[in-house]
């Protein structure tokens, strides 16, 4: 990064932190790392002020008021001057692809519908924590002009306030310094086959029910609410696999995002996030649904610790710290990492869980707000995302597809109501 006279100056360009490295590399026509969070009101949305709100609080969120470049060697970001982000009217098929040039070459996009405030992100200026800051300061700016009194703090941000050096910081860096890089699971896991939709359609289905109700019944388990909806996520995917036509069983294996900021103390504002994989092998025999979610609480406790994280953190640093690889043409990076990624990574879960967990936002700002939904975007290869989020009582589950079959979908929530948990559903298709 550009050096500066003063500690609080903007920079004139940003690095990729570590994860943003990987995700322009896997961009193409028909895909990009892209995020939507989304925010449902109380009250209709007023356009024209929304774009005002947008207006303000961009400017405090400097990484996302950025473009994306392309150096001989690494790309980066660097201030956009160009106008926008522009509010748009929602639309039915949203996180579609994001090319680096389109959209006056701003990496984010603000969407209104009715009552519900939509931002979408790629992946590569931050992680859906980043994200989130930066959906809750447009909201609290929003209500405010409106004339209501909104306060700073939890994911709302002083407008007014000089960011802080440590929002743009590459926090993975400071924290790669275990003495041994833990290898990572290499083996091929059960994909879900389904008929690929048409370009540019994303089908998503939402799970809407009761935070007490699903506590109750992962309680009942002896699990988290994470490691239950992870267990009948396992569940379904299991059933799947037994009814799909298979010359051989494979493991299945959920690829799960874990916020690092609740282990190593950063404010970064960019990628801070690694993946646990929690499965199931089902060529060691049937499991009961108890069994899964045994095997999953045990496995998140095991895993999930600052240790195993901080050795997962310096494996993933490893490579770019590497002097050889550091001088090698970004072409070539490319080439590699597309690769890698395509045969091995991709292949190594059978669907992807994200839980941001419960939404904190000012107590005077709660009445305004009814619930939130995340969506972790079009996938890769042809699976089911599944990203969950709560605020006060309502927990929301949001799956997103390319392809046209919901047999897992089905599956999952039909699980939950066997469970005895009332499931409100939603869609952007017919079911």
């Amino acid at each position: 990064m550009s050096k500066s006279n003063s500690k609080h100056a903007p920079k004139t360009w940003y690095r990729l932190d570590l994860s943003a490295i990987v995700y322009p590399t896997l961009q193409r026509r028909d895909f990009s790392s892209v995020y939507r969070l989304s925010v449902l009101l109380k009250d209709p949305v007023q356009p024209d002020i929304l774009q005002q709100a947008v207006d303000i609080a961009m400017k405090r969120f400097p990484t996302y008021h950025s473009a994306m470049r392309k150096g001989f060697f690494w790309r980066y970001l660097e201030p956009n001057t160009r106008p926008g982000p522009f509010v748009k009217p929602d639309i039915r098929n949203f996180c579609m692809p994001m090319p680096f040039k389109s959209n006056n070459r701003y990496l984010v996009r603000f969407y209104w519908y009715d009552r519900r405030i939509s931002l979408e992100a790629h992946h590569s200026l931050g992680d859906g924590t980043g994200g989130m800051y930066l959906l809750q300061t447009v909201t609290a700016v929003y209500l405010r002009l409106l004339g209501h009194e909104i306060s700073n703090g939890g994911f709302v941000l002083d407008v007014n306030e000089t960011p802080d050096p440590e929002e743009f910081e590459d926090a993975y860096m400071r924290y790669a310094n275990a003495r041994v890089c833990p290898p990572r699971p290499a083996e091929k896991t059960y994909r879900v086959r389904g008929t690929k939709e048409p370009f540019y359609t994303l089908n998503v289905i939402d799970g809407i029910m009761s935070v007490s109700a699903v506590q109750k019944v992962a309680k009942q388990y002896q699990a988290s609410i994470t490691e239950y909806l992870n267990a009948v996520l396992l569940y379904s995917l299991l059933q799947k696999q037994e009814h799909d036509f298979h010359l051989r069983l494979r493991p299945v294996r959920i690829a799960m995002p874990v916020n690092l900021r609740r282990f190593f103390p950063s404010k970064t504002l960019r990628n801070f996030i690694t993946m646990v994989y929690p499965s199931i092998d089902p060529r060691l025999g049937d499991y009961t649904f108890e069994e899964i979610v045994t095997q999953v609480h045990h496995y998140m406790r095991y895993y999930i610790n600052s240790k195993f994280l901080r050795g997962d953190i310096t494996t993933n640093a490893s490579t770019q710290r590497n002097p050889l690889i550091r001088i090698v043409p970004l072409f070539l990076k490319d080439f590699v990492v597309r690769q890698f990624y395509q045969r091995v990574q991709d292949k190594n879960s059978s669907a992807g869980l994200t839980n941001m967990g419960a939404i904190r936002v000012p107590d005077d700002m709660k009445p305004y707000l009814e619930r939130f939904d995340i969506y972790m975007g079009i996938p890769y290869s042809q699976r089911t995302n599944c990203a969950i989020v709560s605020f006060e009582d309502t927990l929301t589950v949001n799956f997103a597809s390319c392809i046209i079959e919901a047999d897992v979908e089905r599956r999952f929530f039909q699980k939950l109501v066997e469970d005895g948990i009332p499931v409100t559903i939603e869609s952007n298709r017919e079911l």
